[in-house]
């Protein structure tokens, strides 16, 4: 099993890799000095959107698109616990097993759904 998640884990990242090509531009010529201006150029992000639009954009899509996946992943991994669980036969092993699966599903779903959350913040209290 736990060779097909890490392999599940593996084509999922590769999927994500490739499916969002970063441009790069030349370096905005606004002059300004501010801390948003240099993490816009050191992130590539220049040409017609020198507000940083394109990079909140790719994050914000990255962030939604990773937190679904991880969201999924662990609501499958909250029913293999289950099924675990139902099938342990009362060994205590299995069962202490089951039960740990089901805490670490638990809080990785809690982090799929407040990811975007506090990314969002992030991007509020820089005033992008």
């Amino acid at each position: 099993m736990k060779n097909f998640t890490v392999g599940l884990i593996a084509i999922v990242m590769a999927i994500v890799a490739i499916s969002m090509p970063q441009p790069v531009y030349a370096v905005c010529g606004e002059g300004t000095n501010t801390p948003k201006d240099q993490v816009l150029v050191g992130a590539g992000q220049t040409g017609a959107d020198c507000k940083g639009l394109q990079v909140n954009n790719t994050i914000d899509a990255a962030v939604r698109i990773l937190s679904t996946i991880v969201g999924v992943a662990a609501v499958i991994m909250i029913i293999i616990s289950g099924l675990k669980y139902v099938t342990s036969g009362g060994d205590s092993g299995k069962t202490a097993s089951a039960k740990s699966t089901l805490i670490y599903s638990l809080i990785g779903l809690a982090i799929a759904a407040l990811a975007p959350v506090l990314v969002g913040l992030v991007f509020d209290v820089a005033g992008t």
